[in-house]
């Protein structure tokens, strides 16, 4: 049996890479576009934050319906009390709402074709429990797509001044 030989070479240009190896005396090139996946990228970043601040509206609004359906069954949900579960996050949004918000410093990283984790800075003025409250903090939240449904499965939040 006849060994052969691979070479491979990886040549930049600009959008992307070419990928060449020879097999068996053939010459294979294979073109990666970088454009294609900082595009991909750049809709699975503008899906997640669009749905963050879907939730985040619903909480402006008071539809804890919308915000339900955004949060999946096992999310965590961790704050300055500590670790919550949607139920328990359900019941202590119940008499919380936003007025208005802001959210600024957004990173974006990608975890996979359906999942991303955004991290921003928000500051938030609203009512809870009957009071009025304005605060910041950092936010980060995990988001991945079941099916059709975009949901989130982890949110933390660190108050900050």
């Amino acid at each position: 049996m006849k060994a052969s030989a691979v070479l491979f070479i990886v040549i930049p240009f600009t959008g992307g890479s070419l990928f060449c190896h020879q097999t068996n005396g053939a010459f294979v090139v294979h073109a990666q576009s970088s454009a294609a996946s900082t595009n991909s990228k750049d809709r699975l970043q503008e899906k997640i934050v669009a749905k963050e601040r879907e939730g985040l509206d619903a909480l402006e609004t008071g539809n804890l319906d919308v915000f339900g359906t955004l949060t999946a069954e096992e999310a965590v949900m961790v704050d300055a009390q500590g670790p919550a579960t949607k139920v328990q996050v359900l019941k202590n949004v119940s008499e919380f709402r936003l007025i208005d918000y802001s959210m600024d410093d957004l990173k974006f990283v990608p975890v996979s074709a359906t999942t991303g984790l955004i991290s921003y800075k928000i500051t938030e003025k609203g009512t809870s429990h009957g009071h009025e409250f304005m605060a910041k903090a950092y936010v980060s939240s995990l988001w991945t797509k079941r099916g059709s449904q975009w949901v989130c499965l982890f949110s933390q939040e660190t108050g900050t001044k």
